[in-house]
């Protein structure tokens, strides 16, 4: 069995009673920097750059540290992907559709408006075309990429007014995180995307009327409840948003191949980490959440509808316009439209009954 066939089966532990940490000991000493997007603060979102960091440190005997550092430290926020591909710093953590700007493909990392839930996306990255047909994109940019943690589906936001029609997102200034503004855009919303640590106070000053980010967790932590009482849901631009880690390629190359191995262990943990802290985090949050007095309500369907029809219309057209998105996306839509076949059935309704049941 090889070691990367060892570690999918046995896991962390199986690494390390295997023989692969006694083995880096002989192995030179390696610094890395990574740099996040996210506020230290949040512990579920910028806390997966710490877990991976620190499972590194730990299979190699200390042999490999990672330091991780906050946005503005060593570079900003949205600079990840220059940073990596340029080799500033070794390795990023980040959401690919910040990068919508450099190319619309981007965001099909992350999340686009109707996509893939969590569990889909992760399965068309490790057992679909996914990993290959990213890594194929990000080689253009320098980079390696591992998945690197998931939200689970998120909450649609926080609202200065009610929202009851699509027309009321006409001249909204809503700060929305990367290219799902495209499609609000669309339905007249003026989107702008600000960095986590800074929408409180563009919130409280009015220069945003709304503001999503994740869920209950997260958003109680950042005390949007205190400047915005209406809070909706579902985040349908979001229903599995995917963190990624970009590594500089070179460095990735220049690793030998037990510590090529602990990065794949090391981020493939963080992954499931992540989203079973949100999943464990979020429900104590809402009840808090709503108990403080937040208006909590879903999107009207016309709402949905409008969107939907503009999202779809601008998949077609980036199809026929831009060639990296065509190619992905291709494949994508195609999963999706057979995991949304498979999940309708015992999926949905073991969940329909389930949350109706009285527990």
């Amino acid at each position: 069995m090889d070691r990367r066939s060892l570690i999918k089966h046995a896991g962390i532990a199986g690494v390390l009673a295997a023989g692969v940490a006694p083995a880096v000991h002989a192995q030179a000493a390696i610094r890395w920097r990574l740099t996040s997007s996210f506020p230290k603060s949040l512990d579920t979102i910028y806390g997966a750059a710490d877990v991976f960091a620190r499972l590194i440190g730990q299979m190699s005997g200390g042999k490999f540290q990672v330091t991780v550092h906050a946005p503005g430290e060593l570079v900003p926020a949205f600079g990840i992907v220059d940073a990596v591909q340029q080799g500033t710093v070794e390795a990023g953590h980040t959401a690919p559709y910040y990068y919508f700007g450099k190319d619309d493909t981007f965001a099909l990392g992350t999340a686009i408006p109707f996509g893939l839930n969590s569990r889909q996306l992760t399965a068309w990255y490790y057992d679909g075309n996914g990993m290959k047909l990213f890594r194929e994109f990000y080689d253009q940019y320098n980079i390696v990429n591992f998945p690197g943690g998931n939200t689970g589906a998120q909450m649609g936001g926080w609202f200065r007014k009610e929202i009851k029609t699509a027309a009321d997102f006409k001249g909204l200034k809503f700060r929305m995180g990367g290219f799902a503004g495209k499609v609000l855009g669309r339905l007249g919303a003026v989107p702008q995307n600000i960095p986590g640590g800074e929408i409180y106070q563009a919130l409280e000053k009015g220069t945003i009327d709304a503001t999503e980010w994740i869920g209950p967790y997260d958003d109680e932590k950042l005390g949007f409840n205190k400047v915005a009482k209406h809070y909706y849901y579902p985040g349908f631009w979001e229903g599995g948003a995917q963190l990624d880690f970009y590594i500089n390629k070179k460095a990735f190359n220049d690793l030998s191949t037990d510590y090529k191995a602990m990065v794949e262990a090391a981020t493939s943990y963080a992954h499931v980490e992540m989203q079973a802290r949100y999943d464990a985090r979020n429900p104590a949050a809402l009840k808090r959440l709503v108990a403080a007095g937040t208006k909590l309500a879903p999107f009207p369907k016309a709402v949905m509808d409008a969107a939907f029809k503009e999202s779809m219309a601008l998949y077609s057209e980036l199809s026929n316009s831009n060639p990296n998105w065509k190619k992905v996306y291709t494949d994508y839509a195609n999963f999706r439209r057979d995991q949304n076949l498979w999940f309708r059935l015992p999926e949905a309704a073991f969940d329909r009954y389930m949350q109706s049941a009285r527990l």
